[in-house]
């Protein structure tokens, strides 16, 4: 036998376990891949009565992935790559992706696989009766369901990090390295100077009209064109997406060129499909711009939620929602909806978004009043996960806590605590990296005007490669391999801050009211 095919009984070089455990990831990532596509197809083709089934189809595939997720074989190469050479003198990547994929496994295998199979079946169950129940405004109906998930996700807590207090536990795997003490302490200086900034709008003699987009008629059919026309320009490749209808918008990516999106459409509202679409692309933008070659691997991966929705809110928002946008996309819009807009102009338009209107729904409220929503939700899943709130009194607090922080109360469920999937999906932790990705993007969005001075001149004629270069070197190309404010930090320069959110709120909606 020759030198360079040594006996199957030598043992493997660290190069070679660093192979044999990516190659594994990547198999599971393939298989995980696999997950999503139910998860996309119960939310856009499902028929109606396949619910069952697919709870069954998900909970196989959810112990298959575990399963591979947590092979001993697999398990043994990470213990032996962690004490190797290559975890202490590797490359940069070789390094993390060893400290990452051994920190992942180790989360996995604390949980017992008749939990995630408890856990995907009663997710695919709950968001079938989540859209029966919204479409009817029936909490009854909902009711036992969350009661079985948060259960669960308290299990899954204890389980996956029981030297974390369970709410963390859960941020954890949407945000890693959050706290919530932390986060409650960042958001409470950012909502009261929010709360001033709305109640001043409120107040002021001046004020945007948005009565042009929710009350003229906009076809459905031609918002399908324009919209698929905006995520085209600014960069999203339908060669890798495409895009679709669904109750509730997400973002799901399938493989390095197979990214979802999705949105929902109301012929009485531009906004809802348009900023819906700006918003997933935004997370489809992110998803296209991660190195393929590291498909599967945490160099591949996205950071955090909070970084993902920093894109998708950058771009719904800072870019979407700018004055140089709407001077390049007006003449779009008015082409495509010549009925609604034909005795409008661009300055018109632009400043009907940024009308400050308190809203029932998340999903459609307006950039201002948007982290009130999601604070809201923050405050209510941790009493929820930490026993100081029961399922059975969640729709009253939720109507009390609205209307304190809104002045006006839900009048029914379907627009109170009925609107969002998030619960009903197990996505327990998920809400407050909303509003991170909102500081996230304001501070991003300030390095990005700095590192291209021109960029409003850029995107007022309709041109956003610069932008999008940015950001894939900045944001996109690092991965997982930095947790969210080192990257952050990074790409602007200075410690994450909410003042600069804060900042740009008012530099954008104070001239709009005068103020």
């Amino acid at each position: 036998m020759s030198a360079s095919h040594p006996p199957s009984s030598a043992p493997a070089s660290s190069a070679e376990l660093f192979a044999a455990a990516c190659g594994h990831a990547r198999r599971a990532a393939v298989l995980a891949s696999v997950e999503s596509l139910l998860g996309w197809d119960e939310q856009t083709m499902l028929p109606r009565a396949g619910g069952p089934h697919r709870a069954d189809q998900a909970t196989a595939m959810a112990a298959i992935v575990h399963g591979l997720r947590t092979d001993p074989a697999q398990a043994e190469r990470l213990v032996a790559l962690a004490d190797s050479s290559l975890a202490t003198a590797g490359t940069p990547l070789e390094r993390t992706t060893i400290r990452l994929l051994k920190h992942d496994a180790d989360k996995q295998a604390r949980l017992p696989v008749r939990l995630v199979e408890e856990l995907a079946r009663a997710a695919v169950e709950a968001q079938q009766a989540w859209v029966e129940a919204r479409a009817s405004s029936d909490w009854a109906a909902l009711r036992p369901h969350l009661v079985r998930m948060f259960a669960l996700k308290r299990e899954q807590a204890s389980c996956q990090r029981p030297d974390l207090d369970p709410y963390d536990a859960l941020l954890d795997d949407y945000e890693p390295g959050a706290r919530w003490r932390r986060l409650a302490d960042r958001f409470g200086p950012l909502r009261a100077a929010i709360v001033d900034l709305v109640r001043a709008c409120g107040n002021a003699s001046r004020r945007p009209d948005d009565s042009i987009l929710t009350e003229r008629p906009y076809p459905v059919e031609a918002q399908r064109r324009f919209v698929r026309e905006v995520a085209s320009r600014i960069g999203f490749d339908f060669d890798r997406g495409r895009l679709d209808t669904t109750e509730h918008p997400f973002c799901t990516t399938l493989g390095p060129d197979d990214c979802r999106i999705t949105t929902r459409w109301n012929e009485r509202s531009l906004p809802t499909a348009l900023f819906g679409v700006l918003h997933e692309a935004g997370h489809g933008l992110y998803e296209q711009g991660l190195p393929r070659e590291w498909y599967g691997l945490p160099p591949g991966e996205a950071a955090s939620l909070g970084i993902h929705e920093s894109q998708s809110r950058l771009w719904e928002n800072l870019v979407g929602r700018s004055q140089p946008f709407w001077e390049w996309c007006f003449p779009l819009a008015r082409q495509a909806f010549p009925a609604a807009l034909a005795d409008v102009d661009a300055e018109r338009f632009h400043g009907a978004l940024l009308a400050v209107r308190p809203s029932f729904i998340r999903v459609e409220a307006d950039e201002l009043t948007y982290n009130l929503h999601v604070m809201l939700r923050f405050d209510l899943e941790r009493a929820l996960v930490h026993g100081d709130l029961a399922v059975d009194d969640l729709p009253a607090a939720w109507n009390e806590r609205f209307e304190r922080d809104f002045g006006m109360r839900p009048p029914d469920d379907a627009r109170g605590v009925l609107q969002d999937i998030h619960w009903s999906a197990g996505l327990i932790g998920y809400f407050p990296t909303y509003t991170l990705g909102n500081v996230f993007a304001a501070q991003l969005m300030e390095a990005a005007h700095r590192a291209v001075p021109d960029l409003d001149v850029q995107v007022a004629s309709g041109r956003f490669t610069d932008l999008l270069a940015w950001l894939r070197r900045e944001v996109h190309a690092a991965g997982r391999t930095l947790e969210s404010e080192p990257l952050v930090e990074r790409a602007t320069g200075s410690g994450v801050s909410g003042d600069w959110l804060v900042k740009s709120l008012r530099d954008r909606y104070g001239p709009a009211y005068g103020l």
